[in-house]
């Protein structure tokens, strides 16, 4: 059965006008097609609804049952398409959004601040968790969408990228290395580095470029957060491959940060669960974020995604 809400609208015009011609001016419609679209629903229902004179239109026992219960399933189905398109423009709510702990400490606080801006009725709630407990987020629905370092054996997640952000070198001012404008990767071999541990989305590019550029290093301590490696370089325990964002703007007293030559970048993407697309409140959230990225390549010479 193919029964159209145009078919029902018109059959609900005409059994309230008893006549075809006025109920086609009533809802914009010719007689001709009118009458048409009363002929194809009673070929779809197979019931004869209306009884047609040259006088007036009556309603058939089965055109009478039908009329009955057509205003409040029409009225019922309205409110509801009136509803769900008020979800579309819907301004007001709260979004969760899940990202791994540099990008929290370096990317988010702008993108809370811009949302307190530009929409003040969404509450931005942010939870910082390691990168596996981030993507677990997003697959269990805890979060609207996750903000991440490119993951890996993730084909049932859809992910957007939205920045690139390059590895550099972070030794103490008076490292020979920080001597340089830049360093070459091979430069750092025999030399003990402080990284951060597996749980971080960046590690395994850090181990990836370093053994791609034939740097054999040994790494003196491995740790959960960017400010501990920081305080390990100041102590003199090592230097450190960290990606930029890592760092504060500012940058920190006392040590040197040096680019990496080659160019070895991560890709910092939004995810969410394929095929299952953001409620249009965190859907204003996700490009809002797009928009903060993309502010931040053109400050600071970023190389987008």
């Amino acid at each position: 059965m193919n029964v159209t809400l145009r078919q029902l609208h018109v059959f609900r015009a005409v059994a309230l006008e008893r006549n075809f011609s006025r109920a086609g001016d009533g809802i914009g419609l010719t007689q001709p097609a009118v009458s048409r679209s009363i002929l194809e629903l009673e070929s779809q229902l197979g019931v004869k609804l209306l009884d047609r004179t040259t006088r007036e239109v009556a309603l058939t026992e089965a055109g009478q049952a039908l009329a009955l219960r057509l205003d409040r399933l029409l009225d019922e189905l309205d409110q509801m398409l009136l509803d769900v398109g008020g979800l579309a423009r819907a301004r007001r709510g709260k979004v969760r959004v899940a990202s791994s702990p540099t990008l929290s400490a370096n990317l988010m606080p702008q993108c809370i601040a811009a949302c307190g801006e530009r929409e003040p009725g969404i509450q931005l709630v942010l939870l910082d968790r390691i990168q596996q407990d981030v993507l677990g987020s997003v697959r269990a629905g805890e979060v609207d969408f996750g903000v991440v370092i490119e993951p890996q054996d993730a084909e049932d997640l859809h992910q957007e990228p939205i920045l690139q952000d390059p590895f550099v070198l972070v030794a103490p001012e008076s490292h020979p290395l920080a001597k340089a404008a830049s360093v070459r990767w091979p430069t750092l071999s025999g030399r003990p580095l402080v990284l951060l541990d597996h749980a971080s989305g960046s590690r395994r590019l850090i181990d990836a470029a370093l053994e791609r550029h034939g740097t054999r290093c040994e790494v003196a301590q491995e740790l959960g957060h960017a400010t501990t490696v920081f305080r390990m370089i100041e102590a003199g325990i090592g230097i450190s491959v960290m990606p930029a964002l890592a760092l504060p703007p500012g940058g920190i007293p006392g040590l040197a940060v040096r680019p990496l030559r080659p160019t070895v970048e991560r890709d910092i993407v939004l995810v969410h669960r394929r095929n299952r697309a953001p409620s249009p409140l965190a859907q204003r959230v996700w490009s809002l974020i797009h928009d903060v990225a993309a502010g931040m390549r053109r400050q600071q010479g970023v190389s987008p995604g």
